[in-house]
């Protein structure tokens, strides 16, 4: 285990509670690549302006640090957050995981999972109970945020 990577996930989950995106900010490399089931593919500064339009679009959002390891190299963490989807009005506890490239001691890779489905049956409701498994439905909400992260340049 690298205490200095470690370390890094818990500065960087620490500021996400706080709703401090500069200091996650000091967590990427500028080189840094991110990917989840909603935004599959950013990377340098896109990663920080998800962050900062996720933390800008919820005014309760919590989340929790859960296990979470390092080496010199990689790193994995569980975490969730809870927090009311803007669009529905829903809460929505979402359970991720997470892992982790560093390089020069910073996240150079960061790859979260989690169940798109799961998520828009809290976030969306009986739409996402009877469609949120579709590729229709998961496409659209990609298209959806995408369109969002566009909206806030």
């Amino acid at each position: 285990m690298s205490p200095g990577n470690d370390e890094v996930i818990v500065r960087f989950y620490e500021a996400f509670a706080a709703g401090d995106p500069d200091t996650m900010a000091t967590c990427y490399h500028e080189r840094a690549h991110f990917s989840d089931p909603v935004f599959t593919d950013l990377n340098g500064p896109e990663v920080m302006k998800m962050w900062r339009l996720l933390i800008g679009r919820s005014d309760d959002i919590e989340i929790t640090l859960g296990p979470h390891s390092a080496d010199e190299a990689i790193g994995s963490a569980h975490w969730s957050a809870v927090y009311t989807f803007s669009q529905t009005g829903r809460v929505v506890h979402n359970e991720i995981d997470a892992r982790f490239r560093f390089e020069d001691g910073l996240i150079i890779d960061h790859r979260d999972t989690f169940s798109l489905w799961r998520w828009s049956r809290m976030a969306l409701g009986l739409p996402g109970v009877l469609l949120g498994w579709s590729p229709i439905v998961q496409g659209k909400i990609r298209r959806q945020s995408a369109a969002l992260m566009a909206s806030a340049d």
